[in-house]
C-alpha cells in the first residue's frame, strides 16, 4: 500500500468529496463540542457551497490530493498571501487512513508547492479542539506565533520558515 500525492483542480470530483468530508468533520466537531449537536444540514450545504476552494487554483495556489493505493484519502492546499508567504489550509486525511503517514507526506508536499510559488514561509491557523493537527504541525517544525488573520474559528496560529527542506517523519 502506497501514498501518492499530486496537484488536482479544486473542483475535481475527488477534491469536492474530500472537501465535503473535511468540512463535515470539523464543523460537526465544533458544534458537538460547543452546542451539543451536529451541524445543521442546511448550514453545512451552504458553507460547503460557499467555500469552493477557488483560492487554491494556480497561479497563486495549489490543491494537493493524496491517494492511498489509488483511492482519494486526503488533501492539503496552499495559497499565496504575500509574495514570500503562503498559507497552508485544508489539511485532511480520512479517518480510516490516519496513522499511516499520509498527513506528514501531505504537509511536506504542500511545503514544496509553497516553495514553488515563491514562498519562504508558510503560515496556518487551527482550532484548539483539533489537537491532532496541532501535534502534527509541532512535530513537523511549525512554531506557534501571533495571529496572522482574524478568522472567527482560529485559536492557534503557526509559522514555518521554508528555507531548508524538512525530512518527513
Amino acid at each position: 500500500m502506497t501514498w501518492t500525492i499530486a496537484p488536482e483542480p479544486y473542483d475535481s470530483p475527488a477534491a469536492s468529496a474530500l472537501w465535503r468530508a473535511y468540512y463535515t468533520e470539523v464543523s460537526d466537531r465544533w458544534y458537538l463540542l460547543h452546542e451539543g449537536h451536529r451541524t445543521d444540514p442546511d448550514e453545512l450545504e451552504r458553507e460547503i457551497a460557499a467555500r469552493t476552494g477557488a483560492e487554491l487554483a494556480p497561479p497563486d495556489g495549489r490543491l494537493l490530493i493524496a491517494r492511498y493505493d489509488g483511492e482519494p484519502a486526503g488533501s492539503a492546499g496552499v495559497r499565496l498571501l504575500a509574495p514570500d508567504t503562503a498559507e497552508l489550509t485544508r489539511v485532511f486525511v480520512h479517518e480510516g487512513m490516519r496513522g499511516r503517514g499520509g498527513a506528514a507526506l501531505l504537509v511536506a508536499a504542500a511545503e514544496r508547492a509553497a516553495r514553488a510559488l515563491g514562498a519562504g514561509q508558510l503560515v496556518l491557523d487551527t482550532r484548539g479542539d483539533l489537537v491532532e493537527a496541532r501535534a502534527l504541525y509541532a512535530r513537523l517544525g511549525y512554531r506557534e506565533t501571533a495571529p496572522h488573520n482574524d478568522d472567527q474559528y482560529a485559536e492557534h496560529w503557526f509559522r514555518k520558515n521554508l528555507s531548508a527542506p524538512t525530512a518527513v517523519i
